[in-house]
């Protein structure tokens, strides 16, 4: 069974984001999408200074198997890339809500009010469950 790790917020496109202080939020995959798409071998993110938009494309993720756009859980300006991961992309397996974060965002506008937007973990582990 896949991890749900409480305190964090998710996304139907299984990202978590959570708060990294101010209005930064921090971004990865969840337990279940990295086990879905089995050995990473390559992130794809964007620059700092990029802006992303809630819902919409932000990078790719490939693994033996496929290659999977990653989706921005809120709207903002990247502050911070992993990039530990360009060189260590096994790190999304090994501990995707870790060493396998992605980006941090700042968010436009109150970052808590934009993580309300996503679902808890209840709402989260629910979809997972229904979707294993």
């Amino acid at each position: 069974m896949s991890e749900v790790k409480s305190g964090l917020r998710y996304t139907e496109e299984h990202e978590w984001a959570e708060s990294a202080g101010g209005n930064l939020v921090r971004i990865g995959i969840t337990d279940f999408a990295q086990s879905q798409l089995g050995d990473i071998v390559f992130v794809e993110f964007p620059e700092v200074g990029a802006a992303v938009q809630a819902g919409q494309p932000m990078g790719t993720i490939e693994s033996v198997k496929t290659v999977s756009d990653l989706f921005s859980p809120v709207s903002g300006t990247v502050t911070k890339v992993n990039e530990a991961l360009l060189d260590s992309p096994e790190a999304v397996n090994e501990q995707p809500y870790g060493t396998g974060w992605m980006i941090e965002v700042e968010v436009d506008g109150d970052a808590a009010a934009a993580l309300e937007q996503l679902w808890d973990e209840e709402r989260y582990r629910a979809y997972v469950d229904s979707n294993s």
